[in-house]
């Protein structure tokens, strides 16, 4: 038996398969590839895969994880090739290993946020949206634990924020808070949209880039 993390990229089409239909896809990816999923048991028993952290529908990343066990031995650096004619179009095995920290221990997510406007980035927009987010309060419209809608302050959450203006984009790129709570790297775009109206942007792309330990490290 094996306990098992593969990191994988989920990009371009792919971006657009939900949560639920993703674990649903590698459960098939492994019985293409030839693996035996160790199950639960009992009545209904369900395979022992889980996904860290599960990125947003229409959100894209290079560091997504899946947690799952085998009922066989895993030679970890074959596997992604092992895996890779079996899955779907946007979706690539980067890399398989043992899991060397406990999913409590991932502290922050790194995410580039692009914030495109058709009529080009407007003037002095940098500073603005510097000035919001950084500021004392950074308020937006949040689910709770309640599944409700509620005003919360993720101020608290924004670790970082650096901002790079290319052409009809501005790009920030930020750590937040990834869990306890954590906060969408998306939300960071609606607070522009709520607090700066009249410089909302026209459209706004989310792309996971690291996901982070309490000392900045690479989440393992």
């Amino acid at each position: 038996m094996s306990k098992v993390r593969l990191c994988f990229a989920k990009e371009g089409v792919a971006s657009y398969i939900s949560h639920l239909d993703l674990l649903r896809t590698f459960q098939r990816v492994f019985i293409r590839a030839g693996m035996v999923i160790r199950h639960s048991a009992g009545f209904h028993p369900h395979p022992m895969m889980s996904f860290v952290l599960p990125l947003s529908v229409g959100q894209t990343s290079v560091c997504e994880l899946l947690d799952f066990e085998t009922e066989e031995e895993i030679d970890c650096a074959a596997l992604p090739a092992r895996l890779a004619p079996c899955l779907p179009l946007g979706v690539r095995v980067l890399e398989c290993h043992v899991p060397e920290r406990p999913v409590r221990e991932l502290q922050y997510l790194q995410a580039l946020v692009s914030m495109e406007y058709d009529g080009g980035v407007p003037s002095g927009m940098a500073e603005a949206v510097r000035g919001l987010l950084l500021g004392e309060q950074v308020v937006v419209e949040k689910r709770n634990k309640r599944k409700q809608m509620a005003d919360v302050d993720i101020r608290p959450m924004i670790h970082t924020v650096e901002m790079e203006e290319r052409d009809r984009l501005l790009l920030l790129r930020t750590v937040v808070q990834a869990q306890n709570p954590g906060v969408n790297p998306a939300l960071l775009a609606a607070a522009v949209s709520r607090h700066l109206p009249e410089r909302a942007p026209d459209f706004v792309r989310v792309h996971r880039e690291q996901l982070l330990d309490g000392d900045g490290a690479a989440f393992r």
